[in-house]
């Protein structure tokens, strides 16, 4: 089987940030099927082009045997909703264009991945140009969530979203979602029939964490300075939705102790957040650039806890945050500041502590408990990688989406 996946945001080899479909295309061609990416030029963190200078059209193999077609997309993705939205249009019709010059080819099925929303447009008009199915992959509610962050306001754009929302829906023969909860908004709000819905949820990279190698956790911290620290890390992206400036407040609040929070990405937040905990003489926060998700492995091995945080919104209510399967992965307790499925998930495991989302009192005090409590850390780590292993295994799942796509051809 020929997959030809539209996915804005597919990283370069090595390259830091949301790696699902890097990982699932790797064991799809493990598999003995072959991948076609057709993705864009601008890094969803960085908000510059992912090779580091602008391009054009390019076309190459990754390391993992899948080809990759990059389009070249507008450079204002963080310049406000407008710029954004740019972007986001850009990419529909540069990808369109990519895919039928530099994609020639016989697919056996289009596979759109969003947010943004807009990948259905250029998914969309190849499944009817090609004759072959188109499946949706819904990552996050479009648009619930621009609507619910405020991002998109204009009741002529809000509507016109879900209309197009409608038709994705209608015309795709398959659509995954990534949560529960998605699904049943879905069935239960969008009117879309259960039978044409598979979950296949965000997974833990096994793979990954053994490629990360056996340097050792005294080797990493000594190469951080990080010696005598209760290291609690953070992973993703820097941006409005993130909500870090209550990591800063609760490591205010954690002066008086040895706690150091290390923060590793990008976003459009970054040099704010950067500027402000250098005001207040936070020494005990660290930023770090990106890193790919080996690299990533190594920093969380040396760490003794990991953050998952969102922006108090309902919204954020229905997803699960990738990064809590890294840290499963590598056996880290996990500090959880976002409500619903999230909460639910580590609680399941027991393998982390709730943190009421913005409220930094909270976290600190969160923080000094497992501080104070050793055998608590050890224990909620084990039992995060356990869970983890019998249940968000990425092995496991890309090959039941794999059958789930099969089984429509």
């Amino acid at each position: 089987m020929h997959i030809l996946l539209i996915h804005q945001y597919f990283l370069e080899d090595h390259q830091g940030g949301g790696s699902r479909w890097n990982e699932m295309s790797r064991i799809w061609v493990n598999e003995g099927h072959q991948v076609t990416v057709v993705t864009g030029s601008i890094h969803y963190m960085q908000g510059r082009p992912s090779e580091g200078r602008k391009i054009r059209f390019s076309c190459k193999t990754n390391m993992n045997g899948v080809r990759v077609i990059r389009c070249p997309v507008s450079e204002t993705y963080h310049s406000g909703f407008a710029g954004r939205l740019l972007g986001y249009f850009s990419f529909s019709f540069t990808s369109l264009y990519g895919a039928l010059v530099y994609g020639r080819g016989r697919y056996d099925c289009i596979l759109a991945t969003s947010p943004p929303l807009h990948v259905g447009i250029a998914g969309l008009m190849l499944s009817w140009l090609k004759r072959i199915p188109f499946v949706f992959e819904v990552r996050d509610l479009w648009p619930e969530s621009a609507v619910d962050l405020g991002v998109l306001k204009n009741p002529y754009l809000v509507g016109l979203a879900y209309w197009f929302e409608k038709q994705l829906y209608r015309n795709a023969r398959l659509i995954c979602v990534l949560t529960p909860t998605f699904r049943d908004n879905l069935v239960n709000k969008k009117a879309v029939k259960k039978e044409k819905i598979i979950l296949i949820p965000n997974a833990a990279d096994f793979h990954l964490r053994g490629r990360a190698g056996a340097r050792t956790r005294r080797e990493m911290r000594a190469r951080l300075d990080l010696k005598d620290k209760f290291v609690i890390i953070y992973v993703g992206a820097h941006g409005a939705a993130n909500h870090l400036s209550q990591i800063l407040e609760a490591a205010e609040l954690l002066r008086d102790t040895n706690a150091h929070f290390l923060l590793i990405g990008d976003g459009r937040e970054k040099k704010t957040l950067i500027e402000t905990a250098a005001a207040r003489g936070l020494r005990n926060v660290q930023f770090m650039e990106p890193v790919s998700k080996t690299e990533v492995f190594k920093y969380i091995k040396a760490s003794e806890v990991g953050i998952s945080v969102l922006k108090k919104a309902d919204i954020f209510k229905t997803v699960y945050s990738n990064k809590t399967f890294d840290y499963f992965v590598c056996g880290k307790p996990v500090l959880m500041a976002i409500d619903g499925i999230s909460r639910e998930l580590i609680e399941k495991a027991e393998a982390g502590l709730f943190v009421r989302p913005e409220d930094p009192v909270d976290f600190a005090q969160k923080v000094r408990f497992y501080m104070d409590n050793p055998n608590v850390l050890r224990e909620y780590g084990e039992n995060g990688y356990r869970f983890a292993k019998a249940h968000f295994d990425r092995d496991d799942l890309a090959k039941q989406y794999l059958q789930r796509l099969l089984d429509i051809l």
